[in-house]
């Protein structure tokens, strides 16, 4: 074996050639040592790790959470004299960090950021290789801070063609000899370019001095490094909600040459959810053999980001678009005609404008005189004026109520004026019959008139007792019974219905089919306590049955109606008595079910 280690990610990832002390050793750097190569861009940027060019907003806050999954960035590889190589283990096989980022746009110029990485989860396999073993970490631990800012010189947010300049500060808040810090401040300083082709395709890039001292690890120098990014994407669907694209990133250590450049691409797929929420998924490999390419990398985010939606120009910057606006040039109003809207003020509303209206105040009408044009005339001729005329083209007369001023009687209040009422002193409704036009109506459309209804909800019969015309005689419905006005008579000791009680059953039926509400019916079937309690049970379900059966023959759905017989359970009145016991035997019809 050689005296030198090929350190790799475990896969086809090399990561850098470290060279071990000639005595047993434990490689640790001291002030620490960062691994990671990817670093988010700002929250609210249209890539995953590449920064894009426009300030999106003003005054408007993005924040982000990002997970980060990366396997293997550092491992161990042994290699002979012939050049073949051997796997050790990986000092980090598996780490997973969270970063939580929050930008604030200002006025769509200057954006400020802020970064936080929190390891949550380290592993590795501590591996030894000749005279050194490399501890790997194993704690969650923080990361450095990261501050940054950005500020747009040229292009608008969906422009093909946009440029910023700006500048990242890493503080070394993480622990000392960790993996995620090297214990140093350094700075990245970048030109950033970007724009929107075509209205689909999304591009940015980025490159700069990655400004920092020199740190090692089991000889291993990393220091000032050129950084450099450049992603795509596609907008999907016509909302621009869905993108889909590709990311290319590194960065070259200009402080040892034995230090290989690093690369990875991460393909991604994000999706604007509502109009300030948006996630995101991506993953790629490590494409080059050094320090700190994984095998893979993957990453997940959730992010508030309020939409940048296209806004229409409007030169005279009075909120009527210049593509609507009949004066552009000049500001103006909104208005219902297309020659006239966003053109200059008309105070009163009435069309004509102020620098032409003798009453710019009160609402008008055109004239050739101008002394009069755009004042309020009389249309109606009833003395009072349109301005003050809540009825201005009908002839009406004065009021106190400001609403009937100028309008024709209607004394009922039923807005059907008194000349086209046929019943002027009783509120009504429209109809298209002049003899019914302005009356009560018919709500139960039994032909009694509601106002002369006893039961106006319910069908019934005209009847010459006030308290009876319109109700109905046999059946009334209640909130939780059909109830019946009469009994259903059957013969003795029987389930045979009578011929007396079709008429009965017939208007059940037609309850049943006016209220479709009603979707449950059990009919009960009830004896009175003569006899054997087991005879009058099955009496009672025999007539329950032949009950229901007769109101499915007449149309009632079947599956509406339930049968159930309660024998002599159930009595209403005193079987002691005559009446009473006539009154116990009987059939009910209970609601069981409403829509």
């Amino acid at each position: 074996m050689k005296t030198s280690l090929f350190a790799r990610l475990s896969g086809a990832f090399a990561l850098g050639l470290l060279t071990l002390a000639p005595c047993a050793a434990r490689a640790q750097g001291t002030q620490g040592f960062s691994l990671s190569r990817f670093d988010p861009a700002p929250a609210g940027d249209r890539m995953f790790g590449v920064p894009s060019p426009f300030v999106a907003g003003k005054m408007t806050l993005h924040a982000a959470l990002l997970a980060e999954y990366a396997h293997r960035e550092l491992g161990i590889r042994l290699e002979d004299p012939s050049g073949n190589q051997s796997y050790v283990g990986a000092v980090v096989a598996h780490r997973v960090l969270l970063h939580a980022n929050v930008s604030l746009a200002l006025w769509n110029r200057l954006a400020v950021n802020l970064e936080v990485p929190v390891a949550v989860l380290q592993k590795g396999e501590d591996p030894s290789a000749l005279t050194t073993t490399y501890v790997s970490p194993s704690s969650a631990q923080m990361g450095d801070l990261r501050l940054g800012a950005r500020v747009r010189l040229f292009g608008e947010y969906h422009d093909p063609f946009q440029l910023a300049i700006g500048g990242s500060l890493w503080l070394p808040t993480g622990p000392a000899n960790s993996f995620m810090t090297d214990g140093k401040v350094h700075g990245y300083p970048h030109l950033v370019l970007g724009g929107e082709l075509v209205k689909r395709l999304v591009w940015s890039a980025a490159a700069g001095p990655d400004i920092r001292g020199e740190t090692a690890y089991s000889g291993v120098v990393q220091g000032t490094q050129v950084r450099f990014g450049a992603g795509v994407g596609f907008l999907v669907d016509d909302k621009k909600h869905l993108q889909l694209g590709a990311e290319l990133y590194g960065n070259g250590n200009l402080g040892s040459a034995a230090q290989l450049p690093n690369a990875e691409v991460l393909f991604h797929a994000r999706y604007r959810v509502v109009d300030d929420l948006e996630v995101g998924l991506g993953a790629g490999p490590g494409l080059s053999k050094s320090v700190g390419s994984p095998d893979v990398r993957a990453v997940a985010m959730i992010a508030y980001t309020p939409e940048q939606k296209v806004i229409p120009p409007d030169r005279d910057k009075d909120g009527v678009i210049d593509a609507q606006d009949a004066c552009p040039d000049v500001p103006g109003i909104r208005h219902e005609d297309p020659k006239k809207h966003g053109c200059p003020s008309d105070r009163d509303g009435d069309g004509i404008l102020d620098a032409k209206d003798a009453c710019p105040d009160v609402v008008g009408v055109a004239s050739a005189d101008p002394k009069k044009h755009g004042c309020p005339p009389d249309r109606d001729g009833d003395g009072i004026l349109d301005a003050e005329d809540a009825c201005a083209d009908v002839a009406g007369v004065k009021s106190a109520d400001p609403k009937k001023h100028g309008c024709p009687p209607d004394r009922d209040e039923d807005g059907i004026l008194d000349a086209k009422d046929a019943c002027p002193d009783l509120k009504g409704v429209a109809s298209a019959d002049p003899k019914e036009n302005g009356c009560p109506p018919d709500t139960d459309g039994d032909g009694v008139r509601d106002d002369h209804d006893a039961c106006p909800l319910e069908k019934g019969a005209p009847d010459p007792d006030p308290k009876q015309n319109g109700c109905p005689k046999a059946v009334r419905v209640t909130q939780g019974e059909i109830v019946i006005l009469q009994q259903v008579q059957f013969d003795t000791a029987k389930a045979t219905i009578k011929p007396v009680s079709n008429a009965l059953l017939e208007e059940v039926a037609g309850v049943l089919k006016d209220h479709g509400e009603i979707t449950k019916i059990e009919v009960q079937g009830h004896t009175d306590n003569v006899g054997l309690k087991k005879a009058n049970q099955k009496l009672s379900q025999d007539r329950a049955d032949s009950v229901m059966k007769a109101l499915v023959g007449r149309g009632v759905v079947a599956t509406r109606l339930t049968a159930k017989g309660y024998g002599q359970d159930v009595p209403v009145a005193d079987n002691k008595k005559p009446d009473g016991r006539q009154t116990n035997r009987r059939v009910q019809f209970k609601i069981v079910e409403k829509k």
